[in-house]
């Protein structure tokens, strides 16, 4: 991307402040803005009318957009929440592919995204079948230690696929 095209893509951006508890993506809509955290704590979330399960947590700055419903105008199956109050840079849909299409830039962007999004999910599916809630756990401190300092321990426990009570015995057990 040339300089031009990168400050009006900068100039794009607009900031939100969002209040903890609010739904910031639901299932069944579509994803009409690419969304970047600043600041806060975001959870991600399937939820069906009788369980809701962790499988993000957004901690750091770093895009948050479901990029397969933003990308195919498709409605996405997640739901994100704010855990926290959040500051959030947006750029609505319309206005981000009026400017790929003026510099031709934003291709090699989706692209990489996709395929670290696509990694990520690879990976995410594999720790879920292949090791116990423990090593998960463990893992958490090695790679997400600021997960243990900024997310209520419950949803950690939704993230593993555990109970509560079951992270609380195996933060027991390893203390």
């Amino acid at each position: 991307m040339n300089k031009d095209g990168l400050r009006k893509l900068l100039s794009l951006f607009k900031l939100e402040k969002v209040k903890r508890g609010t739904q910031l993506l639901k299932a069944g809509t579509e994803e009409k803005k690419l969304r970047f955290l600043n600041k806060g704590v975001i959870r991600e979330y399937y939820a069906t009318s009788d369980k809701e399960v962790n499988i993000n947590f957004y901690t750091e700055p770093q895009f948050i957009t479901d990029l397969t419903s933003f990308n195919a105008d498709s409605k996405t199956k997640k739901y994100q929440e704010a855990l926290r109050d959040v500051e959030l840079l947006a750029i609505d849909k319309s206005s981000f592919r009026k400017l790929l299409n003026e510099y031709d830039c934003g291709k090699s962007f989706i692209d990489l995204s996709f395929q670290r999004l696509l990694r990520n999910k690879e990976l995410f599916e594999y720790n879920r079948i292949t090791k116990s809630p423990e090593v998960l756990y463990n893992e958490l401190f090695i790679y997400r230690p600021n997960w243990l300092d900024k997310i209520p321990q419950y949803h950690i426990a939704s993230y593993l696929n555990i109970t509560p009570e079951t992270l609380s015995r195996i933060r027991k057990r390893i203390s």
